[in-house]
């Protein structure tokens, strides 16, 4: 009877010290930066490389934009008129260093319109988004009009949580330059 009686205050110490045990726990947050970091952290590094992503593809836009303004005005100018389309694309590939595969990602597309209103500037996907364009080069002579496109297939890399740049098949981003104008 006295060990019956042993046994069950014996138990009830247990149960009060593992309560107490555990209100102790659950008072104490040494680690509560670190959990509130863990929960944080994976949507702030997604956030921020969507960001740096966005930025790369904006500032790669703006510098094929400039190529193609530059590149272009040899053309407007008819000093390209002996260039062929390597030449041409050459000219535009020294411009946009270090940035784009230039020998593998680059087409153009330089063509003679009949007026400015006939101008095709849409983007040249399929209905899948696969790039559908056959290079041209055509500079055409003095009063014609010319349309210059340079078209590249940036890579996008940062796609988290159903965000992401691309507009075409295979996670890659449509980068197209244009320049309308009238040779001289």
């Amino acid at each position: 009877m006295v060990e019956r009686i042993a046994n069950r205050v014996l138990a009830r110490v247990k149960r009060l010290l593992k309560v107490r045990s555990f209100r102790r726990l659950w008072r104490r947050d040494d680690g509560a930066v670190a959990i509130e970091f863990a929960m944080v952290a994976l949507p702030f590094f997604a956030l921020l490389m969507v960001n740096i992503e966005t930025a790369l593809v904006f500032f790669a836009g703006q510098t094929l934009e400039t190529a193609v303004a530059d590149s272009s005005r040899l053309i407007l100018t008819r000093q390209a008129q002996n260039l062929d389309y390597n030449g041409f694309k050459s000219d535009v590939c020294a411009r946009i260093y270090a940035l784009f595969d230039c020998s593998n990602g680059i087409q153009l597309d330089v063509r003679t319109i009949t007026s400015f209103s006939s101008a095709d500037l849409t983007k040249p996907l399929d209905s899948s988004g696969n790039l559908n364009i056959s290079p041209t080069y055509q500079p055409g002579g003095a009063g014609d009009i010319v349309v210059v496109r340079v078209i590249y297939k940036w890579p996008i890399w940062a796609q988290f949580f159903g965000i992401t740049l691309s507009d075409m098949a295979g996670g890659y981003k449509l980068l197209m330059a244009t320049a309308v104008f009238r040779n001289e």
